[in-house]
């Protein structure tokens, strides 16, 4: 029993060098949450359309493609902990940029620095947060970059109502410039910090790696074990004691890691692709973008125009979903990942229909009506609080724990990819889609797409307190995802 309660319980080390990694995550959900009420004013000082708005606010996201595609790749050359100070680089430049704001070019320029960033952030902090986990608590250590960034939300849209009692030239400047401070500290902070103890395997530093793993460990016997695992994984003798093992370069450096995982994968790792891909478009088709950035303007329309109560609104979507992440955090290693994303999908379609009922309401009458704000910023809440205990969370620790080490990076950066592209979609259409229809159908639009997103999560394998290296047992054996991709053949004749 003794045994049992040292290895749950919470590493001190592991979760201090976890959480300083998740600032990265904390300083883009910032600016996530402080751009839904600064385009509000950038459009008024700057007087410009809101075509040119859609764009400025899928420019980060756009951006944040090719960032994301060699993030991988970049965390696999030089290691997870120098990669999170490049994209601190970034949010410190593209920051600035912002805050200085003198024109709607350099908006776009500075927007599309902090985008390169947010691409590094979201595949490194993931990877690195799962890299340094002990298994029994992989769940809530994975989970600290979601949380984080649901904090950088709060914390946006609390600059967004304080702010906005300045002048509206300063008002928004001094919303977005604000992470210039925390992403200066970050770099220096993550000067400090531990190298994630598997990329030191790849790179045939097993000393250093072990020497990391009795840091972020309980047990001298569990650090011992992992370091076995991630040896044998990365194809290096189990038994061999010497501190520098040489490895083949493209191991060190994850050259030919994306083309073996399209071409030459084991039908378990292509399930494990199809998972982790499809979560993070379900993610983000879901809806759950446009909605956080544009909604001051859903609640516009149910006839709330004072701004003050517009960026109070927004706050309370903020509470939600670090409330309910939080609560997340402590759910994922006690009832699993499977559970929590059917329960969060099931509330999530329930809240947008009423959304969509709600609103289609207050667009065909002639009234106001006065019930429809409260009921709108309810459901609005509820759907934040449902997506962020669990879509939201799951889809991120999922797709980084199941993809096996060789793949992890390069493969969780193209699922980023993948991410950035639907959200680039969803954010410079959302404006479009609802004067084309109405507000009320984008929502029923939505709940469709998470209804079929619930039958894809039903699919899914549970991963709770399983060894990284395991995973690709789990999928072989247990998965009950059947999915195959037919163009499997074609693609290996392409490949060649």
């Amino acid at each position: 029993m003794e045994n049992e309660d040292t290895h749950r319980k919470l590493n001190n080390y592991a979760c201090a060098s976890v959480l300083a990694a998740s600032t990265v995550s904390a300083i883009f959900g910032y600016v996530s949450g402080v751009m839904s009420g600064a385009l509000i004013f950038i459009q008024e000082d700057l007087e410009i359309s809101d075509f040119e708005i859609q764009i400025l606010a899928g420019m980060l996201h756009l951006c944040a493609l090719p960032s994301s595609l060699v993030a991988g790749r970049t965390s696999d050359y030089i290691g997870r902990r120098y990669t999170i100070i490049l994209a601190s680089f970034a949010f410190l430049l593209g920051t600035v940029l912002m805050g200085y704001g003198a024109s709607y070019l350099i908006l776009m320029i500075g927007n599309c620095i902090l985008g390169i960033g947010v691409g590094f952030a979201l595949v490194v902090a993931s990877v690195y947060s799962a890299e340094i986990s002990p298994p029994s608590s992989r769940g809530f250590f994975t989970s600290l970059p979601q949380v984080s960034l649901n904090i950088g939300l709060l914390l946006g849209y609390m600059a967004n109502y304080f702010f906005e009692k300045l002048s509206l030239r300063l008002g928004w400047r001094m919303m977005v410039a604000v992470p210039s401070i925390p992403s200066l500290v970050l770099i220096i902070l993550m000067l400090k910090l531990v190298e994630s103890p598997r990329w030191l395997v790849m790179q045939g530093r097993v000393g250093e790696a072990r020497k990391v793993l009795l840091l972020v460990s309980n047990t001298k016997e569990e650090a011992e074990h992992r370091l076995r695992e991630i040896k044998g994984v990365v194809g290096i003798d189990e038994n061999c004691t010497q501190d520098t093992v040489e490895v083949p370069k493209k191991t060190r450096s994850g050259e030919g890691a994306l083309k073996e995982l399209f071409c030459n994968a084991s039908p378990s790792v292509r399930r494990m692709l199809i998972a982790a891909i499809g979560l993070h478009l379900f993610l983000r088709i879901g809806g759950s973008g446009g909605i956080y950035l544009y909604s001051p303007r859903v609640f516009q329309r149910t006839g709330i125009t004072n701004k003050s109560k517009l960026m109070l609104a927004t706050v309370g979507m903020g509470v939600s979903k670090v409330v309910s992440s939080l609560t997340s955090m402590f759910l994922l290693d006690k009832f699993g990942r499977r559970i929590l994303l059917l329960i969060s999908a099931t509330g999530v379609v329930v809240s947008l229909l009423g959304l969509g009922f709600c609103l289609s309401i207050v667009e065909h009458s002639k009234e106001k009506l006065v019930w429809a704000s409260s009921f709108t910023i309810i459901l609005t809440y509820f759907f934040v609080g449902f997506m962020s205990i669990g879509i939201g969370p799951v889809t991120w620790v999922y797709s980084s724990e199941i993809l096996p080490l060789r793949f992890r990076a390069q493969g969780l950066g193209l699922c980023v990819v993948l991410n950035r592209i639907t959200t680039v979609i969803v954010v410079t259409s959302f404006i479009s889609i609802y004067k084309a229809t109405t507000m009320g159908g984008i929502f029923f639009l939505f709940a469709a797409i998470n209804a079929f997103a619930l039958w894809f999560y039903y699919t899914l394998p549970e991963t709770k307190g399983r060894l990284l290296e395991d995973m690709e047992t789990i999928f072989e054996k247990n998965s009950k995802l059947e999915i195959q991709m037919k163009p499997h053949t074609n693609l290996r004749l392409l490949c060649r």
